[in-house]
């Protein structure tokens, strides 16, 4: 096979060593248009996961770059005048420069022809080629110039950062957060060079300087030469350089650009590296990826011809690819907002930075740093201690509250929650005009004596036209009563945990078949009509809904009192009113449902003004000692819509109304929505809306096991944590987590007999 190989960096190298070990028989040439020595920035960071998948796939290139590795376990956290350390993270750092000579004498061993200084100015120009392999970084022309098919997308981050390098050793990843009048300042240093291979005076770390843009600019650095910006940095972190020099290197302020791209091939021309995708650097290097890229397409091309290859290269490698640019996205946005965090104690603001891309879990750091891990969980239970205004028993008689996060309990207003792990509402659609029956008694009393602190009833409907469907329960008839009634007499009696009821009205969203008839597809027949802010069906084929008048918002207002009344009497610990999803209260929230030209439409203040009616109609009727929570819908995920700054903006109105505590969704306002799904996809807008209101927070979406929770409680990112299908699979999953937890619990006495068995129960 013939292949040209536009770019020299690391990815566009080792693919070319990987081909050439394949069959030696195949000519490959990589144009290079700089010089041998012509790179920017100091050094490349591996984890020992991603160098570990270069050690199986060539073993013979791995141990030519990992001899002058420089490893390290340690983690350094300068923050509030302390220094925190961590441990057993296990990375290494080396000079990009030396990578790319280890790499070069390799494939020109192999017989690699590498043509430096060599600009391709069209792809026509390699047309005698049987594959075009684009690994020419984020300008790459070989992207550019078949831009219609890779349809690049390229998001501009605010934040601005200078790549430098300085003399100063640091045996372990360093980060250091300091604020002077200007802004908050954030490094990232590393060495990634050994002693022995550094001439005097040369750069043996790497040091970033990272900022926001308003910082940036009041410091006058977005005027400042080269040389005014090493002054600046210098004289600001001098303590932490120790005398040490900082060295320039292309030293301009930049802002990180994510690349994505739509396609990643076209014929036989396809893109590796920062070609096709970038990741920031505070989850690592472009170069593993890039690497990694080049084992997944050689992979793909040993196994079948190029017109199936490059599919198949994309297809298998785009998952893993997409999953750590979101970890990278959540790992950025962390550093871009590190001015929410700065009061958190240093402890707690370590572990969150330690995890800050949702990829590294409470239990992962238990792996690495056992010691570390004990500190956090101890100061969370103490904190949990002085929220509740009681210690928490420990059983095993340790002297000290050692309970993990998610067993620490929680108060809200005079109600104290046993725990913060939550089964999140879950409409069953099997109610009887709205009656609640056997199956929501079995439904929510087997997750209470599953060991929940905190259960949410289904969508509780305040109406009969409030329903989504002929199968909701409802709270709208005095007879419901005596159902819920029943229901919350069972968890109280025979469990430790609460319960609240989620207040409801589907709007636009009603008269439609259960979920597993037709997942909000209107009814065939037996319909009721349905009403809205605005005249918008959900589905263009659902019905249109009538735009409500002020006559038919006092009724509803009137409705979620009575409603409210009846869950007082009902006896259940705290009331939730649903203000997400595009039923009826968030329709009137997003711009999207809501085009009103009168005083309920237009700004958010006035989009907002009928669902803080209504939140004061519930909070009248509602006891104040006992707690009352809203849940949002934190982003619309359609341009127009919602968006995360936005749900701030109501979480505040709301925490001002007298709002408990947020309990923090998305989506699901428009059918056309493009969610972006993940593992703990919602959870960062509900760190956001805890730290910039102030306010305590649920956090809900991807949430499936005790190392989530802990990890998110851990961090800050909420208070509580809401499992939907996990608790659906297993209704004793709370029990089974502080079992895997090796955390005692109270079981019924009806199962005491486990006790006899393993006395860890």
């Amino acid at each position: 096979m013939k292949i040209a190989v536009v770019g020299g960096g690391p990815g566009g190298l080792y693919f070319a060593i990987l081909m050439k070990q394949t069959d030696r028989a195949h000519e490959i040439t990589v144009f290079e248009r700089n010089r041998p020595d012509d790179t920017f920035g100091f050094g490349v960071v591996f984890s020992d996961a991603t160098i570990a998948q270069v050690e199986e796939a060539d073993p013979h290139t791995y141990r030519s770059i990992t001899k002058h590795f420089f490893h390290w376990d340690d983690i350094d956290v300068h923050f509030r005048g302390e220094l925190l350390n961590t441990t057993g993270h296990g990375f290494s750092g080396m000079s990009r420069q030396l990578l790319l000579d280890v790499l070069r004498e390799q494939a020109e061993a192999f017989g690699v022809e590498i043509r430096y200084e060599t600009e391709v100015g069209t792809l026509s120009e390699l047309s005698d080629f049987d594959l075009v392999v684009g690994a020419d970084g984020l300008n790459s022309t070989v992207r550019q110039e078949r831009e219609n098919a890779f349809a690049p997308r390229t998001d501009l981050r605010p934040n601005r950062f200078v790549w430098l390098g300085t003399t100063r050793r640091f045996p372990a990843f360093t980060f250091d957060f300091r604020e002077n009048e200007h802004g908050l300042w954030r490094v990232h240093a590393y060495q990634y060079r050994k002693p022995e291979e550094v001439a005097e005076g040369e750069p043996i770390s790497t040091f970033i300087v990272e900022c926001t843009e308003e910082a940036w600019h009041r410091a006058g650095l977005d005027t400042a030469t080269e040389e005014e910006t090493i002054a600046f940095c210098g004289a600001l972190f001098s303590d932490l350089l120790g005398g040490h020099p900082l060295i320039a290197n292309r030293s301009v302020w930049r802002q990180f650009p994510t690349l994505t791209c739509g396609r990643w091939w076209d014929g036989n021309v396809v893109l590796l590296g920062d070609a096709v995708h970038t990741a920031h650097f505070s989850v690592g290097s472009g170069t593993r990826m890039a690497m990694l890229d080049a084992i997944a397409l050689r992979d793909a091309l040993a196994a079948g011809p190029i017109s199936e290859a490059l599919p198949r290269y994309e297809a298998e490698r785009r998952p893993q690819v997409e999953s750590l640019q979101r970890a990278a996205e959540a790992s950025l946005q962390w550093f871009e907002d590190t001015e929410r965090y700065m009061e958190l104690p240093p402890l707690q603001f370590t572990f969150a930075l330690l995890t800050r891309s949702l990829r590294i879990t409470h239990e992962d750091i238990r792996l690495r740093d056992p010691d570390f891990l004990r500190r956090v969980d101890g100061a969370f239970a103490k904190s949990a201690e002085r929220q509740v205004g009681a210690s928490p028993t420990d059983s095993r008689g340790s002297g000290a509250p050692t309970s993990p996060p998610a067993f620490t309990p929680f108060r809200l207003r005079e109600l104290v929650l046993p725990n913060r792990i939550v089964v999140s509402p879950m409409c069953q659609y099997c109610a009887d005009d709205g009656m609640p029956n056997d199956w929501h008694l079995v439904h929510l009393g087997s997750r209470a004596i599953g060991g929940a602190g905190l259960l949410w009833t289904e969508m509780t409907d305040v109406s009969l036209e409030g329903r989504i469907s002929p199968g909701c329960a409802g709270i709208y008839q005095d007879a419901h009563v005596g159902g819920w009634k029943r229901i919350v007499d069972f968890v109280h009696r025979e469990s430790e945990a609460k319960i609240g009821m989620q207040l409801g009205h589907a709007g636009r969203k009603g008269s439609t078949q259960r979920m597993w008839e037709g997942d909000s597809e209107p009814l065939p027949e037996g319909g009721w009509e349905v009403v809205s802010a605005s005249p918008i069906p959900y589905f263009p084929h659902s019905p249109v809904p009538r735009e409500m008048s002020r006559a038919e918002m006092d009724d509803v207002r009137d409705e979620y009192t009575r409603a409210t009344e009846r869950a007082l009497e009902a006896g259940f610990d705290l009331l939730e009113i649903h203000m997400a999803h595009g039923y009826l209260l968030a329709s009137f929230i997003s711009p999207l449902t809501n085009t009103r030209d009168d005083e309920y439409g237009g700004s958010l203040e006035n989009r907002m003004r009928y669902p803080l009616e209504i939140f004061h109609a519930v909070r009248g009727a509602w006891p104040e000692e006992r707690p009352l929570s809203v849940r949002v819908s934190a982003v619309d995920w359609k341009p127009g819509g919602m968006e995360p700054e936005d749900a701030v903006e109501v979480a505040r109105m709301l925490h001002a109304a007298g709002c408990d505590v947020i309990d923090v969704s998305a989506g699901q306002t428009v059918p056309d929505q493009r969610p972006r799904y993940g593992r703990l996809f919602q959870t960062p807008f509900s760190d956001r809306i805890r730290h910039e209101v102030g306010i305590a927070t649920m956090a809900v979406g991807g949430i499936s096991s005790y190392t989530d929770v802990n990890t998110i409680l851990a961090a800050g990112r909420a208070d509580l944590c809401l499992l939907a299908r996990a608790h659906l699979w297993n209704p004793y999953w709370s029990r089974h987590a502080a079992h895997a937890l090796d955390h005692p619990v109270n079981w019924p006495p009806q199962y005491s007999s486990l006790d006899r068995y393993n006395p860890r129960f």
